[in-house]
């Protein structure tokens, strides 16, 4: 390989490490809303002008930064409006892939939940929220799956934009956690049962039970009406679990 070609590969590989890291740590809550200037991240991430200003371009159309004049980099504000949108987009794409996935699952598939679900609890006693990710994400992946794979990355997309309110409002502590699990127990029982309509359901109310948590960290006197009419139309009676 030539190199020019060597170059080319190198930026790549820098540009792809620069905003995976970023991407990382803006979803973590570790890099917070508000502006930040790219020389600060550049000698944070002790990396070049150019694959970071790559990496931020790969954000900025994701939706997680903003670009300012004079170098300046807006990480996105956290707001009930956007919460609102993301849970709105994730219910009705997800329920549409329960009702598609959870009725062909067989003993096999009950048992990899049952295992994401072990796992789960591992992390949640030792209150290992990193370490809980990766199960966490897994599990609500499985019950997705059978709806095709540009469906499924779309609702990859929307989970991590959702962990960011996530992690920032909807609480760690050992109470919530318990709670949680309760509502992940709840979602494998109907599936179990290949009860897709009943999946549906428990699965709004563990989103929702969520999101009411975010709004009232964010704005309290938010009325979130659009989410409240995308569940009621999509699983009639869900939506009081909002409240």
């Amino acid at each position: 390989m030539s190199a020019t070609g060597d170059k080319a590969t190198r930026d790549g590989h820098n540009v792809a490490l620069v905003h995976e890291r970023l991407r990382r740590d803006i979803l973590s809550g570790e890099i917070p809303a508000g502006e930040t200037s790219q020389l600060a991240l550049a000698r944070e991430l002790e990396v070049g002008r150019t694959p970071l200003r790559e990496a931020l371009r790969m954000l900025q159309h994701e939706g997680l930064v903003i670009s300012e004049p004079n170098r300046r980099v807006r990480v996105a504000d956290l707001s009930a409006e956007d919460v609102e949108q993301l849970y709105s987009m994730r219910i009705a794409l997800e329920a549409m892939a329960v009702r598609v996935t959870v009725p062909e699952f067989g003993s096999r598939e009950i048992a990899e939940l049952e295992g994401l679900l072990a796992q789960m609890g591992h992390y949640m006693r030792r209150q290992d929220n990193p370490g809980l990710r990766a199960p966490h994400r897994a599990f609500h992946a499985y019950l997705v799956a059978g709806a095709g794979e540009r469906t499924a990355a779309m609702i990859s997309l929307l989970f991590d934009h959702a962990e960011r309110y996530r992690t920032a409002f909807a609480g760690h502590d050992q109470l919530r956690w318990d709670e949680r699990q309760a509502e992940h127990r709840a979602i494998v029982d109907a599936a179990m049962t290949g009860d897709a309509d009943l999946t549906v359901h428990r699965l709004i109310a563990h989103y929702l039970q969520t999101s009411a948590r975010v709004f009232a960290g964010l704005d309290p006197d938010y009325d979130p009406r659009r989410l409240r009419l995308t569940c009621a139309s999509l699983a009639p009676g869900s939506e009081q679990a909002l409240g």
